[in-house]
């Protein structure tokens, strides 16, 4: 037997293991260390289905970029060989991030196949005609390059006939630019679809709130922690996000009718709208021909986030259940599924059963949270008591490795009545790190807060200790035992997590309260991103980086004029308020500004220095040459350093201490 098959047959073995419960470590708490999952059922088809198909993977695991730094090592999760998991990790999550951490080429039908393991997402490719389709495309252009590599290694060295993104989120449109060169993307000679709205769901999420959930998704998905049995364990839909470079696609057509088929390379697809779902602008994809169906990230190995901990527009979980239900429908003499993240189902029974369980998953939660929401429990409290039925919650693509119950019946409750509980206590919260304060003086000062949650840490609650914690580092982030004892407790609550999000959101606020904010994040004009933006699109981006204080009274109004593009826009502050339209004829102007359209989007999001731009003669100024400057001096730059975990500053930034390793150490 090869090295290669026979390793994977030790670790798929393995992950078939009955999952109990570990021995106590001083690392968790005993109310935590008794958090087991219910007796579970149907490991043993995920492992199957984890590993069928396996073709090859890369000879050298790790994938560089051009500067030969690395992105992403497909071995970062060799350390997982025993079939125990260690005391740090929960047996359930171990179990399912052994089954993600399977990477490679593997072939799904004869013509369908898709690469696993390289990235959060699946790549998948279908042999059509003359090329392949290919089907999300990753989260960055390195891993998507080595993707395709990999697939013309060993499938052939096939054009791309089109490009199918199934939805707005980054890790299924970022990697483009290793699909489609800049050239073919400028020239639109390749088809690449996308679901009606995509374009501008994905520059809300990437770059009107980028800042903020990329800093939100920096906890959600451990980046920095690294990984292994103390660190990340993953994502719990995929490995974790790759370093590299992102990009934004323009689609050459959004598909805007559901159940629209077309035939793209003599293959027929069929699409499946599914606005609201997983994400505001989403497809499901049907091979009709061939008795496939891939549900896109509407169905998973695990279950997801009505509202993901990064931040994002609210799902509608009705709107869920019925795409799944239509698509149960529609597809009925399915035989294979294949989806966006984790591995395939392959039999209709087993497809049939899977998507009814997942469906009812959703629709249990929404259903029961909105019956005890009419009887006027808010959202926390029935977040405390919502559990699965038993026929629902043992089958592991039920369990919480992403999404979670009490997180989904918060969401639940926040998509009808939004986050106030109705107690008027909550109308004008006090500021936390003022809140903090005052409870701290209420409980008797620091010294006492911090004996309370010693206290409460040596009955093993560590949940109500990081609440007094909590209180504490907020009233005073230079408090550096209390942050010291708040970090313990959670990477206690880390190692006890069933859900891999939750796990790396424990130690991100960790790592914080050890060692303090992290650092600025680059302007959002930077890198490929906002190559494909309009005008529109960037002075909507600018207008929420004016500050006040800077712009004051200041009156300015300024004419963009790309060389490129049938656009023109008029640019006016006034009343600390940037407002931007086509402008009125003959209205005066401080400044025309003119040149390609991507050096006018360079210049306004802060990709390319303005006095670069000026003095190559790229841009050039009829006016008032001051005035581009003058706005840009409006502006704020990068985003603040800020972390959850730490008090705001008056400019955003989070108020950092010291840090404090050596109180972690005593």
């Amino acid at each position: 037997m090869p090295a290669m098959i026979r390793a994977t047959a030790v670790l798929f073995a393995a992950a078939l293991a009955p999952v109990a419960a570990p021995a106590q470590s001083p690392a968790q708490s005993p109310a935590q260390a008794d958090a087991r999952p219910v007796e579970m059922g149907g490991g043993d088809a995920d492992a199957r289905f984890a590993a069928r198909g396996f073709v090859a993977t890369r000879a050298d695991p790790v994938i560089r970029d051009t500067d030969g730094k690395p992105v992403w090592n497909l071995a970062a999760y060799d350390f997982m060989k025993d079939d125990a998991a260690p005391a740090t990790v929960h047996p359930s999550l171990w179990r399912h991030a052994r089954l993600l951490a399977r990477h490679g080429l593997f072939r799904v039908t004869d013509r369908i196949y898709q690469v696993r393991g390289f990235d959060l997402a699946n790549l998948t490719v279908v042999r059509g005609a003359r090329g392949w389709i290919v089907i999300d495309v990753l989260s960055t252009a390195e891993t998507a390059r080595a993707a395709m590599a990999l697939v013309r290694e060993r499938l052939g060295d096939r054009p791309v006939s089109a490009v199918v993104i199934t939805h707005s989120h980054s890790d299924h449109f970022g990697g483009i630019d290793g699909v489609l060169s800049a050239a073919e993307q400028r020239a639109g000679t390749v088809p690449v679809l996308a679901p009606a709205g995509f374009f501008e769901e994905a520059v809300s999420e990437n770059l009107v709130a980028g800042p903020a959930m990329q800093r939100r998704a920096s906890y959600q998905f451990g980046t920095g922690l690294g990984i292994g049995s103390r660190a990340s364990m993953g994502s719990g839909i995929g490995p974790a996000l790759p370093g590299g470079t992102r990009g934004l696609p323009r689609p050459t057509r959004e598909i805007a009718r559901d159940g629209e088929e077309m035939a793209i390379d003599g293959v027929r697809l069929r699409f499946q709208l599914t606005p609201g779902t997983e994400a505001p602008a989403e497809m499901n994809v049907g091979f009709p021909d061939w008795k496939v169906i891939d549900m896109a990230e509407n169905a998973n190995v695990t279950q997801h986030n009505i509202l993901t901990p990064r931040g994002a527009q609210v799902r509608d979980t009705r709107a869920w259940v019925a795409g799944l239900t239509a698509a149960i429908e529609r597809n009925a003499d399915a035989e294979v599924m294949i989806a966006s993240h984790g591995w395939p189902r392959f039999g209709r029974a087993a497809v049939r059963d899977y998507l009814i369980k997942h469906r009812d998953a959703y629709a249990f939660l929404h259903d029961q949270t909105v019956r005890w929401m009419n009887k006027g429990l808010t959202g926390d409290e029935i977040a405390s008591r919502l559990t699965l039925p038993p026929a629902l919650a043992r089958e592991w693509y039920n369990r919480p490795y992403y999404g979670s119950l009490p997180f989904n019946a918060r969401a639940v409750y926040q998509f009808y009545l939004g986050w106030y509980d109705a107690n008027p206590v909550h109308l004008a919260a006090m500021a936390p790190a003022d809140a903090g304060r005052r409870y701290v003086a209420a409980l008797g000062g620091a010294a006492a807060v911090l004996r309370l949650a010693e206290a409460a840490v040596a009955r093993g609650e560590d949940a109500w200790a990081a609440e007094l914690l909590n209180r504490l580092v907020l009233s005073d982030p230079s408090a550096a035992a209390a942050r010291a004892l708040l970090a313990r407790c959670y990477e206690r609550m880390a190692f006890a997590s069933e859900n891999s999000l939750w796990r790396n959101m424990y130690l991100s606020a960790a790592r914080d309260l050890s060692a303090g904010a992290p650092a600025p994040m680059p302007a959002a004009g930077a890198g490929r991103l906002a190559a494909n933006l309009t005008l529109e699109d960037a002075l909507g981006l600018i207008a929420i980086r004016l500050d006040p204080q800077k712009a004051g009274d200041q009156r300015l109004r300024l004419a963009l004029v790309p060389s490129d593009a049938g656009e023109r826009a008029v640019v006016s502050v006034a009343n600390a308020v940037l407002t931007h339209g086509r402008g009125i004829p003959g209205e005066p102007v401080d400044a025309t500004v003119a040149g390609a359209r991507a050096d006018l989007v360079a210049a306004m999001l802060g990709g390319a220095p303005l006095a670069e731009l000026l003095a190559s003669g790229r841009l050039t100024v009829t006016g008032d040459r001051a005035a581009f400057r003058r706005l840009a001096g409006m502006l704020d730059t990068a985003a603040a350093p800020f972390s959850p975990v730490l008090p705001s500053a008056p400019d955003g930034a989070s108020a950092t201490a010291a840090p404090v390793e050596q109180a972690r150490r005593e």
